[in-house]
């Protein structure tokens, strides 16, 4: 793919078509952005779907050696892009200690069991291994019946001390601003409006979400009482 045509992960338009993805796409990408640093060597990329940050992580970090892996009934995204390996929610198909950092990007929100499956990336990690994470939760429901939950930092810290991760730090991806300016994109996009309407009100709120954005900017994010959220990302040790 040319490196200028929009793909909605790494080249990600601003256009009356994308209003529904650009919010969430942005803040995802920008937050594993500011994380390539703590990337390196033998990196799983754990549901990957048809990993689409695996060219952006590969020329922008330290990682030498990227592997997807995705469960064997996910949704298949792409026909061209399939996962090196898939599991069955139990075990991973790896040793102990094969990987020095894990990607899981929008994928805890699907686990029935997220402790399973962080145990799992736990013990897949080299020791002092590093995992970066990303979660909705300003979102619609999605892959249904697959989308179980929508975390609070509060939730998400606890189950990775449960299993075994030290070392946490979580952050939100956007607060009451850019909230909104999620909400109003996914709502002229994906709610039962008409197609009429629909073209008619993204005219109207794509300004109205650009200055939001602006002003997100200047909000300070407290993961604290009373605060709104887009969703989290965060990184964690084993």
């Amino acid at each position: 793919m040319n490196k200028d045509t929009p793909d909605n992960f790494i080249v990600i338009p601003f256009t009356r078509k994308n209003l529904d993805l650009y919010v969430i796409r942005t803040a995802i990408l920008k937050a594993l952005s500011g994380n390539l640093s703590r990337l390196h060597g033998k990196l799983l990329d754990a549901g990957c779907g048809k990993m689409p940050y695996k060219d952006y992580i590969l020329n922008n970090s330290r990682v030498k050696d990227y592997v997807g892996l995705d469960i064997e009934q996910a949704l298949n995204y792409d026909d061209m892009v399939k996962p090196d390996f898939t599991w069955n929610g139990t075990t991973m198909p790896f040793e102990n200690e094969s990987f020095d950092c894990v990607i899981a990007t929008e994928v805890l929100e699907h686990c029935a069991q997220p402790e399973k499956f962080l145990m799992e990336v736990n013990r897949v990690l080299v020791k002092n291994g590093t995992l970066f994470f990303t979660v909705p939760f300003l979102w619609n429901l999605h892959e249904a019946p697959h989308d179980e939950y929508r975390y609070t930092p509060f939730s998400l810290e606890r189950h990775l001390n449960n299993s075994g991760f030290s070392d946490i730090r979580i952050k939100a991806t956007g607060g009451w601003h850019a909230s909104m300016a999620q909400m109003l994109g996914l709502w002229v996009k994906r709610s039962p409006l008409s197609i009429i309407k629909k073209r008619y009100l993204s005219f109207l709120v794509k300004p109205i979400i650009k200055y939001l954005l602006k002003i997100e900017q200047k909000e300070k994010i407290m993961l604290s009482e009373g605060q709104m959220i887009t969703g989290l990302y965060g990184v964690a040790k084993k």
